[in-house]
């Protein structure tokens, strides 16, 4: 009696391996713009430094998914923080070795890689289906108010110990957390068992399914309509998250004529704003599923069509904002309807592959990097052939691209997405 159930503790603990995670690599683009400086490095080079994370991070998504579902989540995240926390600490602060700094950046993409499907492997198996949608969205969400805070804390940091000092804060707090974990942190009783997805599941005859895994059904995953839903919306989703955050300086200086660090606490508005959106789109989803006793299938495709098509519209709103509040509202409703998305799509793995998710979560975070490598760059040409990025003509077409993408994908998750388990049952 009075004791804090292991659940919640799991769950908060996966919050702030997310929102950890999001400060480091906001702390070092505040970092390595202010080095790159000193350095007079040109803006190519810094690109290709600011981009190297991205690749390693893409690489290790499904090596990590697969290693968490046969090795555990706990051990992958300790791996995770402990080799990414020590490359920060020992990363050059000489920006003239600037490729030594991007092969510091690529392993620490590839130790960033296993964070996300490991995190999904652990409440796969610590929480029940009616709290999933909801562990999720917290666990999630922990990456927007974590960015929130290293807008709002790090510059000031920087500011009085050095922009090099960004990189043994970050790597001290990724120490912090690791240290955490090692404490609250632990497999459940039996570490493949997985909660049954309902009373009415043919599996859930026993309390669980124990014993090591077998084979992951890859064959089976990647001819999966339902799995090639989420792939689709998870990249559509990254997409726009990754345009909008990459170029809101771009879009505060070039078209509305302000700087982003004039802007004091409103600049961070739209982070946080995702952070309760995410959050808000799980509870509405087991609202959606629990009480007005929709399907699985059809809580998280509303939940997901609600975030999506209200996204699509905030993005073209955007550009015709003409002015800096116009700016943010427009920037913090598109960024806060797909937070609020997440709460449908995002959740969906646990739903067809429970033992799998980390695996499932790998394959789809795969594409959604990868999109955000390819918005980022796509984005700059449009708004080259639109006239630069002060001319109105680009940005409307950007964000058109990103919105359609939106759309598409929310055609395509209603149509195929599925609520019942397809992977964890033997054929």
């Amino acid at each position: 009696r009075g004791r804090v159930d292991p659940r919640h503790i799991i769950v908060l603990a996966c919050f702030l391996a997310t929102l950890v995670m999001y400060m480091e690599r906001v702390g070092f683009s505040i970092a390595f713009t202010e080095l790159a400086k000193s350095a007079e490095l040109d803006e190519s080079m810094k690109g290709t430094v600011l981009s190297a994370f991205f690749w390693g991070y893409a690489l290790s998504q499904v090596p990590g998914g697969a290693a968490a579902q046969r090795y555990g989540g706990r051990v992958m995240l300790l791996l995770s923080f402990a080799l990414w926390s020590t490359v920060s600490v020992v990363t050059p602060t000489d920006a003239r070795h600037a490729w030594v700094i991007v092969f510091a950046r690529v392993a620490i993409g590839v130790a960033q890689g296993f964070l996300i499907p490991s995190v999904h492997t652990v409440l796969s198996q610590w929480i029940p289906p009616h709290e999933r949608a909801k562990a999720v969205s917290l666990a999630t969400s922990g990456m927007y108010l974590g960015s929130a805070a290293a807008m709002w804390v790090l510059p000031s940091v920087a500011a009085t110990f050095g922009a090099s000092s960004l990189l043994l804060v970050d790597g001290g707090v990724g120490y912090a957390w690791l240290a955490m974990w090692m404490a609250v942190g632990r497999e459940i009783p039996h570490r493949e068992t997985v909660i049954p997805l309902s009373n009415h599941d043919s599996s859930a005859k026993t309390a669980a399914t124990k014993g090591r895994p077998g084979a992951t059904p890859w064959g089976r995953m990647m001819a999966s309509p339902a799995v090639w839903a989420i792939v689709i919306s998870n990249f559509s989703f990254h997409y726009s998250v990754y345009v909008v955050m990459n170029w809101l300086p771009t879009y505060f200086s070039s078209l509305l004529q302000v700087e982003l660090h004039s802007l004091g606490m409103m600049k961070t508005l739209p982070y946080v704003t995702m952070f309760v959106m995410s959050n808000v789109g799980g509870w509405a989803g087991d609202w959606f599923i629990h009480r007005l006793k929709m399907s699985v299938a059809s809580g998280r495709k509303l939940v997901n069509t609600l975030g999506f098509i209200g996204a699509a519209c905030c993005l073209m709103l955007m550009p015709a904002a003409g002015g800096v509040l116009p700016g943010i509202a427009a920037t913090t409703l598109s960024l806060g309807a797909l937070g609020f998305s997440r709460g449908g799509f995002s959740v969906n793995h646990m739903d067809i592959a429970p033992k799998y998710a980390g695996v499932v979560m790998g394959i789809s975070n795969t594409a959604g990097t990868l999109s955000g490598v390819i918005g980022v760059a796509v984005t700059g040409v449009i708004l080259d052939w639109g006239g630069g990025a002060a001319a109105i003509g680009g940005w409307y077409a950007a964000h058109a691209a990103a919105a359609a993408l939106l759309l598409f994908a929310m055609v395509v998750f209603n149509v195929f997405a599925q609520g019942e388990r397809l992977f964890d049952v033997e054929h």
